[in-house]
């Protein structure tokens, strides 16, 4: 009866972290958005791969659940069931809030010139590479010493970069499903996005972004290789953050098949043996690369590449 109880509150505890992930809240009705833009406004949900989906409880399983915690509860026989009656609002299954991350959500960074400017892109076609993100790889060619290093690993190929500085999985979502993602058929796609969901969203949260980012490019773009990489860590080493991107990692690693989608994880070469961030490497914000930083990656994924662009 002790192993059953112990069991019952364990799946408790877990659906409880799970079901109850942290929501950021859509703008307030009216209010300015930034530059002049209108407000995000939350998009529709989008597919999610099962490889990454977070288990979400039906009702039925809700119901069956909380019925056994209150019954739990109520047979207890112990000096703790006091605090068992106390807190058992906080141990009952929640339902499952909605994942922001995984929506078509026309983010701030994908309103205007930019976004029009990736359309008119798309729709010219002649694209062997695209490379997608957020200001990681969006910088790539902002300044001389960073263009050099674009130009010596992707000056001979048919590339464009539609990333941008300050975006999500949600605003990526939105724009492939918006123009961004139809004109033209890439032979091979790089991905990294999910840095900016560190603050808000949870690790499974995210990873699910990134899986649907990931549905969505196969849906546009069926016959590309997807070079899908690890989210670069950040930080220094002990912030939470750096567990967080690696907890998302670990799950969005399962998206490699080997077949249209290829997962990387490059992060240990910009960092040295106590997981600091090689001299010159990265910027002091210890999250954009500078030149040397951008040379290392180049030098790291050059081969693959060429592989996937065959």
């Amino acid at each position: 009866m002790r192993l059953r109880h112990f069991s019952i509150a364990m799946l408790v505890l877990t659906g409880y972290a799970v079901a109850q992930p942290a929501v950021p809240a859509a703008a307030a009705p009216g209010a300015a958005g930034r530059g002049g833009f209108a407000p995000v406004v939350i998009g529709p949900p989008a597919p999610v791969p099962a490889e990454v989906a977070i288990p979400r409880p039906t009702a039925e399983e809700l119901a069956q659940v909380n019925a056994a915690v209150k019954s739990w509860v109520a047979s207890d026989k112990s000096q703790t069931k006091p605090l068992l009656e106390k807190f058992q609002s906080l141990m009952m299954l929640q339902p499952a809030r909605p994942n922001n991350a995984a929506t078509y959500t026309q983010t701030q960074q994908r309103m205007g010139p930019r976004h029009e400017g990736f359309v008119e892109t798309a729709s010219k076609g002649n694209i062997d590479l695209l490379l997608h993100g957020d200001s990681i790889t969006d910088w790539w060619v902002q300044g001389d010493a960073n263009k050099a290093m674009f130009d010596k690993y992707f000056g001979n190929i048919k590339t464009a970069n539609f990333a941008v500085a300050g975006d999500t999985t949600q605003g990526v979502l939105w724009g492939l499903k918006n123009g961004e993602g139809q004109g033209f058929q890439p032979k091979a796609v790089m991905l990294m996005i999910g840095t900016n969901n560190s603050g808000t969203f949870t690790a499974p949260e995210i990873a699910e972004g990134v899986g649907a980012v990931v549905l969505e490019m196969r849906k546009d773009f069926p016959n590309a290789k997807i070079l899908l990489l690890a989210i670069f860590p950040r930080s220094t080493p002990g912030d939470p953050v750096r567990d967080k991107l690696a907890e998302v990692n670990k799950i969005i690693s399962k998206l490699d098949d080997q077949q249209h989608v290829f997962y990387m994880d490059i992060g240990a070469k910009f960092l040295d043996e106590k997981g600091v961030f090689l001299p010159d490497s990265f910027r002091a914000d210890n999250l954009h690369p500078q030149a040397k930083g951008y040379d290392i990656w180049g030098a790291a994924v050059k081969d693959k590449l060429a592989e996937l662009l065959k």
